[in-house]
């Protein structure tokens, strides 16, 4: 659902949004000048107390691009007729770029895990002057949201971060119509011993055993991902990965790979 563009935004992101429909293809090019002008605004706030999320969320939208068929590359078509709901929102530079193109969004996290226990994306909100509703969310539990259902979740990069994926995607089945997941997934054990992609599995991380992150948990297989999906409610209407393709493992940064997927509530 297409709002009227909050000028309160266009103060510091300005006006030039994409006219006509709102496709993934017509977004991308004004990445770059947005992540630049949102650095600035952050760095413009003095002495936060808190460390600012370190990895560059926006850049989902390249390997989102690449994801989405011809049917569904609207962005608007993609949020139908509920808001959109940015879930694992860090420091929300997803939501506040969606809001600047004039969609509905609502900013979530679980304080517990997030790195700066959501400080983060509420210093930007109350900066720029967004409208987006930030809430906290415990993904992995009672997993609770303003509103009852979305017309599209983002949930990119969350799944690995949960004890229990399963009762996560079975609960957002309930929530979202539509829904894009990226996560971390792997072919082979990280000796190298066991090729799994075939195979509907998981590996569990031992504590700290990627990138030293406590929060990591269960690396599925293609095929594992696939399976859950399948099991929770999704049908799998898009399927893409990034990263290494031929020897990935749960463990190695320089073996890392990514699936991401569009997915349709059954729901």
């Amino acid at each position: 659902m297409r709002l009227r563009p909050d000028h309160l935004l266009d103060r510091f992101f300005g006006p030039d949004r994409p006219a006509g429909e709102l496709t993934i293809d017509r977004c991308l090019n004004r990445i770059p000048r947005f992540q630049a002008r949102l650095a600035e605004v952050r760095d413009s706030i003095p002495s936060p107390g808190f460390d600012w999320y370190l990895y560059d969320s926006l850049v989902n939208f390249y390997v989102i691009q690449r994801l989405l068929p011809d049917e569904w590359r609207s962005l608007e078509k993609l949020a139908g007729d509920g808001p959109i709901a940015d879930l694992g929102c860090a420091d929300g530079a997803v939501a506040f770029f969606l809001e600047w193109l004039g969609l509905e969004v609502e900013a979530g996290d679980n304080p517990r895990f997030n790195m700066n226990r959501m400080q983060g994306v509420r210093a930007l909100k109350e900066k720029l002057g967004s409208g987006i509703e930030v809430f906290e969310s415990d993904f992995d539990g009672d997993f609770q949201t303003p509103r009852e259902r979305y017309g599209l979740a983002l949930f990119l990069g969350v799944l690995y971060h949960l004890k229990n994926p399963y009762s996560a995607l079975e609960k957002l089945a309930g929530k979202a119509e539509r829904c894009i997941l990226s996560t971390r997934v792997a072919r082979k054990t990280p000796d190298g011993e066991i090729r799994f992609a075939d195979q509907p599995m998981a590996y569990l991380l031992a504590e700290g055993e990627t990138n030293n992150d406590v929060t990591n948990y269960w690396i599925f297989s293609e095929t594992g991902l696939k399976r859950i999906l399948e099991r929770t409610g999704w049908e799998i209407l898009a399927w893409t990965t990034v990263g290494d393709e031929e020897g990935s493992d749960p463990v190695h940064a320089e073996a890392d790979e990514r699936a991401y997927a569009l997915l349709r509530s059954k729901r």
